[in-house]
């Protein structure tokens, strides 16, 4: 295999997905619960599986030859009782993980989780391998499902396809994946994905006066882009809802003037776009979904590099609207390059604006690598974001978007400095997004932690994670304009 040198070579997933059983099938998964009579398949009862050390745990494996000759792998799902889509996940994943054959077969654990199924064996076996002349491991190419819910089947390859280009777009090497080349590759899907994109340049962004993700630009040789992607549902009979999503770009972070030091955390900052990511592979399968809710989204991109002409810590940014922020830290850059499009989502007519982004090291310490932070302005909103995550498996916690702090960040010589004291700072990140928000129902989730992991697990590959392309995916599918007044 040759270099393969474009970061979108996931898009279309290199494993078919068909319904039914394959009699081609290298291996077949089979699902025993820890509880009942396995499966007739099998030929084992269940004091036979016992004795081979085997009594359907989750993730617990067993490599047979059902009565028929056919290769089966026994994949434990545990518990009936307690049987979830997070469950499922978790089993098939290791299923699919362990069952490294080109042509797989998985019966599902229960006709309720035909989705998940295929999700998790499709992820499991995700390969990045973007500049490997020989990617390890054997390709996936054909899943079969045995199930006859074909709809589900195909809503989970959709998903996965999505967390899979967020997964390759965060794991490309930033000289690859510059601004220039996201704005590319979003006009490259345009036309499949049923997307209006528009692009800004410097020169546009100067003219609309985004000071924010100029200022963030200003030490770069590359140039920044604000990609607008437009997503409308056929047949807008009445005005569907309108959701807006704000991503954080920064295809790197070195820190700016403000360096990193070159340490592990460093090494990882091709991965600070993740947001941007997400929310593009999120509105790369709203089409195929068949999205009911019209959605705008604003990828703010750009590098945060140190040079001579980079911005300077004490200098003062105009935001889009006028608002002045003096610039503390050019190492909390990403709620700058934010702060213009929250202001310009504000001025189209959208029922809620979420935004996505690797933010904080203060969300990662506080919630660890698993679990995304929330915050927001209108809790039936954020309730709306909460459960997306929870169907998507992408495990997202509330923190209080607790206004006692906003006087952390008055600034002496601008409207509002861009950090805050040395505690509470996913709390301070967030109050000062919602100081761009201008008042319409808003959320904000924190990435920092979950956009990244170094090991592999069920479902999960080690590298970037793709995190958040299913919830916004779930999300937009199932928006519903928020309740007013219940702010929090």
């Amino acid at each position: 295999m040759g270099l393969q040198l474009d970061p979108i070579t996931s898009w279309h997933l290199p494993a078919e997905v068909r319904v039914g059983p394959d009699p081609r099938a290298e291996l077949t998964g089979v699902p025993v619960a820890s509880a009942g009579d396995p499966p007739a398949r099998l030929g084992l009862t269940r004091d036979q599986l016992a004795g081979l050390g085997f009594h359907g745990a989750r993730g617990q494996l067993l490599a047979l030859y059902d009565r028929d000759g056919q290769a089966v792998m026994a994949y434990g799902v545990g518990d009936p009782a307690t049987l979830d889509d997070a469950a499922v996940r978790q089993a098939v994943g290791a299923l699919a993980r362990a069952g490294a054959v080109g042509r797989l077969a998985v019966e599902p654990p229960s006709r309720e989780s035909v989705q998940a199924t295929v999700e998790a064996a499709l992820l499991a076996r995700y390969r990045p391998g973007l500049l490997q002349n020989e990617p390890a491991g054997t390709p996936l190419e054909e899943l079969s499902v045995i199930t006859d819910d074909t709809e589900a089947a195909e809503r989970g390859a959709a998903l996965a396809r999505a967390t899979a280009l967020a997964r390759d777009l965060a794991n490309s090497p930033p000289s690859m994946l510059t601004a220039e080349r996201l704005a590319d590759v979003a006009e490259e899907l345009a036309a499949e994905c049923g997307w209006r994109v528009e692009v800004f340049d410097r020169a546009a962004l100067t003219e609309m006066g985004c000071g924010g993700l100029l200022g963030v630009n200003a030490g770069s040789v590359d140039e920044p882009r604000m990609i607008k992607i437009r997503y409308r549902p056929l047949n807008e009979i009445p005005r569907p809802a309108h959701l807006a999503l704000v991503g954080k770009g920064i295809m790197y972070d070195s820190g700016g003037i403000a360096l990193k030091p070159a340490d592990a955390v460093h090494a990882t900052m091709k991965n600070d776009m993740s947001g941007a990511g997400a929310i593009l592979a999120a509105m790369a399968v709203l089409k195929t979904l068949g999205c009911p809710t019209a959605v705008t989204a604003y990828l703010m991109c750009t590098d945060n590099m140190p040079s001579g002409s980079a911005t300077k810590l004490g200098d003062v940014l105009t935001i889009r609207g006028g608002t002045t922020v003096e610039v503390v830290n050019t190492d909390a850059e990403g709620r700058l390059v934010m702060a213009d499009a929250l202001v310009l989502a504000g001025e189209e007519p959208v029922d809620a604006i979420v935004d996505m982004a690797t933010l904080t090291g203060a969300c990662l310490r506080a919630l660890g690598a698993r679990i995304a932070g929330v915050l927001g302005n209108e809790q039936s909103l954020v309730d709306q974001v909460l459960k997306a995550a929870a169907t998507a498996g992408e495990p997202a916690w509330q923190f209080p978007l607790a206004r006692e702090y906003r006087g952390e960040l008055d600034s002496d010589t601008a409207d509002i400095k861009n950090m805050g004291g040395p505690n509470a700072g996913a709390i301070h990140a967030a109050l000062f997004l919602d100081e761009f928000t201008g008042g319409r129902p808003w959320a904000h989730v924190d990435i920092a932690g979950t956009a990244q992991t170094d090991t592999a697990g069920s479902w999960r590959t080690p590298g970037c994670t793709g995190f958040g392309a299913r919830l916004l995916a779930e999300l937009a599918c199932g928006f519903t304009p928020p309740k007013t007044g219940e702010s929090r």
